[in-house]
């Protein structure tokens, strides 16, 4: 048993949210933890990302990178994957997952069926730098006199 002080009437709901649509979003690692796979003869870097702008600013999504486990096709594939997760926040040799946070990167977002259920979930399907366009203003072209007619 818990002893609260809490009044539900001032405080909004938690609803529910549906999968973000597959797509492009800037995004920053919130939060990083080793956790142990189910079985116990491996373990995993599980990232969050928070969206930091657009209409799903604030929402969250998950990676999974397995990066001590007995497949080793396995382990090299979250290898790969923890390499761009690197190169898109230029850090190149973090001794910590820590140095990841906080920085801006692009992320290509997918929808999937769970497996579990069926449902629909999202998965992260590349990393990348944060995308030029989104710092630089677009740039004009405009054709020399001489070329016009």
């Amino acid at each position: 048993m818990a002893s609260l002080n809490f009044d539900a009437h001032v405080i909004e709901p938690a609803v529910a949210h549906d999968t973000l649509p597959a797509g492009k979003y800037l995004v920053a690692i919130g939060s990083s933890l080793m956790k142990p796979t189910k079985n116990g003869v491996g373990s995993y870097l599980e990232i969050e990302y928070q969206v930091l702008d657009g209409e799903h600013k604030g929402r969250k999504l998950w990676s999974r990178h397995n990066l001590e486990h007995p497949n080793q096709q396995t382990v090299e594939i979250a290898r790969k994957e923890l390499s761009a997760v690197c190169r898109a926040v230029g850090v190149m040799t973090p001794k910590d997952s820590a140095e990841l946070h906080n920085l801006p990167l692009t992320v290509m977002v997918k929808i999937k069926k769970r497996a579990d259920n069926g449902e629909p979930t999202n998965e992260i399907a590349a990393w990348a730098k944060p995308d030029a366009v989104q710092d630089k203003p677009a740039q004009t072209t405009t054709t020399p006199p001489w070329l016009r007619r």
